[in-house]
């Protein structure tokens, strides 16, 4: 009588267990009754194993008892596609664009060289930008260079920076990469929505844009077209990067924060290559933009570095500029005026 009692208790003991752990793995790989596949292999043959994995990579979605009803889907065959997208035409394409962004410039300074200006400097200069916006525009370009280093690296730094820095370098380097990704992203997002409130009224289209654009910006005839504060150029600079950048900014948040919005797998991945793209193409831009501010036209570095530029340059590059400050001088009160500054 006695041994029969721990018999029963360790009977009793490893039918609860089996309970307990048969219970919870058959509610985890239960199917949806509305949906219902045959997902057990039937005799006859792995032939016949042919339709079970068919519907398996088909992306079926099951029931789970956990609150993340997408781990229902034991295959998700679209990250294969995403996967041979982002490292096959994507990163190509991506690679063809910013190289043959700086081929087109270096081929026209050969020909064009540096745009000069062609009164020589007066030795006065006209305050074109203030010290706020000069800070707001240098703040969001040292964060975009870092988001493009870092974004870049991710994308390619596998295959250039691994073989030269050594595996456990090239993992450190790329972790602290995207955690300065991720934090810089928001710093980035709030100087691009400073820059839009701050210059959206100069950046308007008008019509003196038509006649820049059709004059190639000064590069078809003699002399430069007449241009406002801003030329159609630099508004078409100023709306790529708020547009683009509005892209990037809201797919590289809803990659911080994945499912907030409630959408699923397939759009992330959507989000992703999106964001990569937009960000692929706003470095060409941006690269563009570096050049003519720097050496491809002498004293326009000087109106973001200074916050002032020679006269001559205002009058050659922003006609239109140049006389409405002297109509705003001429009509403000004596010793309040915007005349340029010796």
């Amino acid at each position: 009588m006695k041994t029969m009692i721990p018999r029963a208790c360790r009977a009793l003991f490893a039918l609860s267990l089996a309970v307990l752990l048969v219970g919870p793995v058959s509610a985890v790989v239960a199917q949806d009754q509305a949906d219902e596949i045959q997902l057990v292999p039937p005799a006859g043959g792995q032939d016949n194993n042919i339709e079970m994995w068919r519907a398996v990579r088909g992306g079926i979605q099951g029931t789970v008892s956990i609150p993340d009803k997408k781990a229902g889907v034991l295959v998700q065959s679209e990250g294969e596609d995403w996967r041979s997208t982002r490292n096959g035409p994507l990163s190509t394409y991506g690679a063809w664009l910013m190289l043959g962004t700086i081929a087109v410039l270096a081929l026209f300074f050969a020909f064009r060289g540096r745009i000069r200006i062609e009164a020589g400097r007066s030795g006065k200069t006209i305050v074109r930008f203030a010290a706020f916006e000069r800070f707001v525009h240098w703040l969001m370009a040292a964060t975009f260079i870092l988001l493009a280093l870092s974004g870049l690296n991710m994308l390619y730094g596998r295959y250039v920076l691994k073989p030269l820095l050594g595996a456990d370098a090239f993992a450190g380097l790329t972790m602290a990469g995207k955690l300065a990704h991720n934090y810089l992203g928001f710093l980035f997002i709030a100087c691009l929505v400073v820059t839009f409130l701050m210059w959206i009224r100069h950046n308007m289209p008008t019509a003196t844009d038509i006649t820049w654009l059709a004059r190639g910006g000064g590069m078809i005839g003699k002399g430069h077209p007449p241009a406002a504060k801003f030329n159609a150029g630099q508004k078409l600079v100023f709306a790529g990067v708020i547009v683009v950048g509005a892209v990037i900014s809201y797919t590289g948040l809803s990659l911080i924060y994945p499912f907030e919005f409630d959408i699923t797998v397939q759009a992330m991945q959507g989000a992703q290559l999106l964001h990569a793209s937009a960000s692929l193409v706003l470095i060409a831009l941006i690269i563009a933009h570096i050049y003519i501010g720097t050496i491809g036209m002498e004293g326009a570095v000087e109106a973001m570095w200074t916050g002032s530029v020679d006269e001559n340059w205002a009058r050659e590059h922003h006609s239109l500029w140049v006389e409405d400050l002297a109509k705003q001088d001429a009509e403000a009160p004596e010793g309040s005026g915007t005349a340029p500054a010796e």
